[in-house]
């Protein structure tokens, strides 16, 4: 077997990581000046208005960043011609949008954004514009220049969090005006050292390609929607509802928010790894030897993952400690007894977006849509049942229950497409190791820490040795 592709993944791989790695640490580490300065409720508004903009931005470009990694990276289409098409149909998306967002007032949960609805509409438009830029310079493989802007995007939110949270105390506010301005300064930086102005002309308009387009990517709008209304709808329930068994609320909302964001630990190796991935799995589609190159990857990267999350839920205090800063805000500090179950969520969060990478590289993203449909409204319905009689744990246990389900329907699903072999035996036992290390530390156990080390070491064995073969092939 050609090891080309492997190369070619562990190169683009290494390159993302450098330019990531740093950059997503630095964005985790501001969580600890956010958790510092804006009290538990106002923290439930700042990831309001994140997760509305994630609303936003793919309802309104259409998603097409998902089209120019498909259809760039497709040396069939003229890249001229994409950035072109993409760029107008986006514009046009905005303009739409800011007719839009003015009417969000009139919807009771989103009540909180009353005061932010200009902020709201410059922040997704920056956001889309940025993302048109590094989507694009990722299709042309210039995975260098990606990595560092990264790198540069992150340094730039970090000074401009500092100014305007931490020195000028201006709270959501000052979050919002710092992502707005590193968004902008990424999409300059990017238009000019990719030279991306000689992408564009109204000559190149293509609106047979646009069509061609908006056909794989209009079945990815409502699936990142619903993608996103599962992120977010355990908050929106946990800060809405009543309950005289479970602490409810704005503030309970916020430490619900704040405990989310220490599994983003693991979404940030798959972040890393899925950015190279998703462009084999283009590449290599058409590939005779595809199969064994899916089960090669996909073992390695699973094998990744659960190591990885138990590492996490060996050391989630102190992670957490460094993470969120509780020294102005108390309720910050009881955070990590909330995470155990976001992160094994997490790793199945990861695997799914895996398998996604199988119905984008064969172009079946309406699969991702009814796969993702089914997600979110078992979602709703265990939020709805759970978090009045657990609380904030019954949304982290919706939340993992119903990525979990999301994950065996793919896996049997899109390997219908790619059929490549995994064992399952593995995948169970490492799940209820996990599971075995998240009750310990919500329940506390006795000796709770000598037994989270026994079965990290367990995990982290029996994932290496599981390696040990592909090795040897490679």
């Amino acid at each position: 077997m050609s090891k080309g592709r492997y190369k070619t993944l562990a190169r683009n791989t290494v390159v993302f990581a450098i330019g990531s790695f740093g950059s997503k640490i630095l964005s985790l580490l501001l969580n600890n000046l956010y958790t510092k300065h804006i009290e538990p409720s106002e923290f439930y508004t700042k990831n309001l208005l994140e997760m509305t903009a994630l609303f936003l931005l793919p309802v309104f470009t259409f998603s097409l960043t998902e089209a120019i990694i498909r259809f760039g990276l497709d040396r069939q289409y003229d890249k001229k011609r994409i950035f072109t098409t993409c760029s107008f149909l986006t514009v046009g998306g905005l303009v739409l949008m800011a007719l839009f967002v003015p009417l969000l007032r009139l919807v009771p949960y989103f009540s909180p954004l009353g005061g932010y609805i200009i902020l709201l509409t410059v922040y997704v438009t920056t956001s889309a514009l940025r993302s048109l830029c590094s989507q694009f310079v990722r299709a042309r493989e210039l995975v260098r220049l990606y990595s560092f802007d990264g790198i540069f995007t992150t340094l730039m939110l970090f000074v401009f969090s500092v100014v305007f949270i931490s020195v000028l105390d201006m709270g959501v506010k000052g979050f919002m005006l710092s992502v707005i301005l590193s968004d902008l300064c990424s999409a300059v930086f990017l238009f000019t050292f990719a030279g991306l102005k000689k992408y564009i002309s109204v000559d190149s308009f293509d609106m047979t390609l646009g069509k061609s387009m908006l056909r794989f990517t209009l079945p990815l709008i409502p699936t990142i929607v619903m993608w996103t209304i599962v992120t977010f709808s355990d908050q929106i329930f946990i800060g809405s509802m009543q309950s005289d068994r479970a602490v409810l609320g704005k503030a309970a909302a916020g430490l619900y928010a704040a405990a989310a964001k220490i599994p983003n630990l693991i979404s940030m190796l798959s972040a890393v790894f899925f950015q190279a991935w998703n462009m084999s799995a283009i590449t290599e589609h058409d590939s005779p030897e595809r199969s064994s190159f899916y089960e090669n990857v996909y073992k390695f990267y699973e094998a990744v993952l659960f190591a990885g999350a138990a590492g996490l839920l060996l050391c989630v205090k102190p992670v957490s400690s460094v993470l969120i800063n509780s020294s102005e805000f108390a309720e910050y500090g009881t955070v990590y007894i909330y995470t155990p179950l976001l992160v094994l969520a997490a790793v199945f969060n990861c695997m799914n977006e895996f398998l996604f990478g199988i119905y984008t590289a064969s172009k079946h993203t309406k699969n991702a849509f009814y796969t993702t449909l089914v997600t979110c409204i078992t979602n709703l319905v265990l939020n709805y049942f759970l978090i009045p009689v657990m609380g904030i744990q019954g949304a982290a246990l919706a939340t993992l229950m119903s990525y979990l389900l999301c994950y065996c329907i793919r896996m049997i699903d899109a390997r219908y497409y790619v059929p490549f072999k995994v064992d399952f035996r593995r995948t169970i036992f490492n799940s209820l190791m996990l599971l075995a290390m998240c009750m310990i530390i919500v329940f506390k156990v006795r000796y709770c820490w000598v037994l989270e080390f026994v079965l990290f070491i367990v995990v982290a064995v029996i994932n290496a040795v599981s390696l040990l073969p592909k090795r040897r092939k490679s």
